[in-house]
């Protein structure tokens, strides 16, 4: 009666860590997300799959619990990290109709960091990171922990940057960020992590603002003090002066 919830990174094998991958390969079966389970079909063919479409996230965490009641071993997935943005939370609050189930969960390479390493090294100080997407969360606070963390001069890394729906997020994010940051701040983007598609750029807040992007982009807004070495987005630790 085991249930994992594995956080399996970009989606590729090589961003996939060694426990992910042993837990999913010890699992009878796999559940998540459609786009998910399509790439874990690649590497893992040979498992039973269960998946369910956006917005489904309660109905996939109770089939994952209801089926390790039952007695299989279940690895519930998801991209990046399990417990940023993913399922562990849900899967922990729910686990109380099922107090058989022992959950583990499995971190994972979350996109602030894998996107982070293709730009250079963005992340090296305080950073915060926050999702645009008002699904689960109201818009007023998206925008004040935006405008919380622009004063803070903390680098961000924006999740869920833009959709049909929310196609001005994006804009609307850079311009509390100009209230506070130079425009010609360093940021940068990475779609597509270490998928068929990849692309990244580095570019300032003022060409940032007017920039499309996706639900598949996460976007990094520098700090203060990062600049562009060698191409590549640098937030500076602070050696220089020890």
């Amino acid at each position: 009666m085991k249930l994992y919830v594995v956080g399996f990174g970009c989606g590729s094998r090589d961003g996939m860590t060694l426990e992910a991958e042993k837990a999913i390969t010890n699992s009878d079966l796999v559940v998540g997300y459609m786009v998910y389970v399509e790439l874990m079909k690649q590497h893992f063919p040979e498992k039973e799959y269960y998946c369910t479409g956006m917005r489904q996230e309660k109905e996939r965490v109770r089939y994952a619990l209801e089926q390790a009641a039952e007695g299989k071993t279940v690895a519930l997935v998801c991209s990046g990290d399990s417990s940023v943005y993913g399922m562990a939370g849900l899967a922990y609050e729910m686990s109380a109709e099922y107090p058989n189930v022992e959950i583990e969960s499995v971190a994972g390479v979350t996109a602030a960091l894998s996107g982070g390493a293709i730009l250079g090294a963005p992340l090296t100080h305080d950073f915060a990171v926050i999702s645009l997407s008002d699904l689960l969360t109201p818009v007023e606070k998206i925008l004040h922990r935006l405008k919380c963390a622009a004063e803070g001069d903390f680098t961000i890394a924006l999740y869920n940057p833009s959709s049909k729906k929310r196609a001005d997020y994006l804009e609307k994010a850079c311009e509390i960020m100009l209230k506070y940051k130079s425009p010609d701040t360093i940021c940068g983007y990475v779609k597509n992590i270490g998928r068929e598609g990849q692309e990244s750029r580095v570019l300032t807040l003022a060409e940032l603002k007017n920039t499309q992007v996706d639900m598949f982009t996460t976007v990094f807004i520098g700090n203060s003090e990062t600049k562009i070495i060698n191409a590549k987005m640098v937030t500076p630790r602070g050696y220089k002066n020890v």
